[in-house]
């Protein structure tokens, strides 16, 4: 249609969401369908965060905000980055948006001029290509693999970067993959970019109260000083407080970069909703006790369908460090034949056929920039998991 911008034709819709809908059609239809696409947990905001929020309404804090957010949770966000991420930022540095896609998305409106290119790693976040391509930059693609538990080696990072990169993007732990970088491992990139001043440096850290076992989450700011004055560090309360629907992230990073985030959000929307900044500033602030009991939760379901799945025939699933998704590999069952009759030949068609035939719905990793594999969530409860697992179990069993 001539009348839409020419921007749009570069645009895909959100796969995670195309299958949450397909789910939704499916069971109004009568069918049985366990819906593993969601990246949402599915645990109730807490109470004394509801509190917060209700506290807030009584008291009349339903004006227009400031557009960077009220100045209790900028300085609340700037003392979390110090007291957990060892990071020293003035709360002038820190912005609040709606949701951690707007901050990205005003990081690359306020950035990227055409040509510039922003390296994104394999599997991604599906938004992140988007939101570059709308913003008219230029996605370059870092391919990781199975056996690097998908986490970008420095080889290839350097092999990706040219004189028009501008950014690269580090989401850790990661949507899809769940796989979260260490220390050593952020140190190692470091070195990388420390010898190409001209990129900056976007975490994503959505997911950082969502690790498990032993291991230790750190930010590449943190790790290597040196990057501070190029990295925009990016985080929300959306995961780890089970606040998806209050639409709030924030970040931080150097003022003139939040200067000019500030004045394309202004044009925007301007400030969040009032009433969910004063909600995330008790979730910053208050009692933190239902984090590390969540996350034994999600260890737990994390190891029961990683187990599960594991068992099945053709599937190859890797154990994930964080978030609460596995990104198993399919590759034994492409060649095969469904119940329906199909050959599988992509991530794509195993995904459709465990829909049709199981009633399962997942994500297919082409979706993510990787395949052949599939993404889960179990953002739900062990009992659907083990379900949906055993669904997999008999499907895979079918293929002839």
């Amino acid at each position: 249609m001539a009348f839409l911008a020419d921007a749009l034709s570069r645009v895909k819709p959100s796969a995670t969401i195309a299958v949450t809908q397909k789910a939704r059609e499916l069971k109004e239809q009568g069918r049985d369908v366990i819906g593993l696409g969601a990246g949402e947990p599915d645990f109730d905001t807490p109470e004394n965060i509801k509190k917060a929020a209700i506290d807030a309404i009584n008291r009349g804090e339903t004006k227009y905000p400031p557009v960077s957010g009220i100045q209790p949770l900028r300085e609340a966000v700037a003392a979390k980055f110090k007291r957990e991420n060892n990071l020293d930022y003035d709360w002038k540095q820190a912005i609040v948006g709606t949701g951690g896609k707007q901050i990205l998305f005003n990081a690359f409106m306020a950035t990227l001029n055409p040509g510039d290119e922003v390296v994104i790693p394999t599997p991604y976040w599906v938004s992140y290509p988007e939101m570059v391509a709308i913003c008219g930059g230029e996605t370059v693609l870092a391919e990781t693999r199975l056996e690097d538990s998908f986490k970008l080696q420095p080889e290839a990072l350097e092999k990706a970067i040219t004189p028009r990169t501008k950014w690269l993007i580090m989401n850790s732990p990661s949507n899809p993959s769940g796989a979260a970088y260490t220390g050593g491992e952020l140190k190692a990139l470091a070195e990388v970019l420390l010898r190409h001043p001209h990129v900056w440096v976007l975490t994503d850290d959505m997911y950082e109260h969502l690790t498990y076992g032993d291991f230790t989450f750190r930010t590449i700011a943190e790790v290597e000083p040196r990057l501070y004055e190029r990295t925009l560090t990016m985080n929300g309360v959306s995961k780890a407080y089970a606040m998806t629907g209050w639409r709030i992230g924030y970040a931080a990073g150097p003022i003139e970069l939040i200067k000019a985030m500030d004045t394309i959000q202004g044009q925007q929307t301007s400030g969040a909703a009032t009433i969910s900044q004063w909600a995330a500033l008790e979730a910053l602030t208050g009692p933190q006790d239902f984090i590390p009991r969540n996350q034994k939760i999600f260890q737990g379901r994390r190891d029961l369908v990683v187990s599960m799945l594991n068992q099945a025939n053709g599937i190859d699933c890797p154990v994930p460090e964080g978030a609460f998704y596995v990104y198993p590999s399919c590759a034994g069952t492409i060649g095969k034949k469904a119940p329906s009759g199909k050959v599988i030949e992509s991530d794509a068609d195993f995904v459709t056929e465990l829909l049709e035939a199981e009633g399962v719905a997942v994500v297919h990793g082409s979706a993510f920039g990787l395949g052949p594999n599939f993404r889960i969530s179990y953002a739900t409860s062990e009992a659907q998991l083990e379900e949906a697992c055993k669904r997999i179990q008999r499907f895979t069993a079918e293929l002839k």
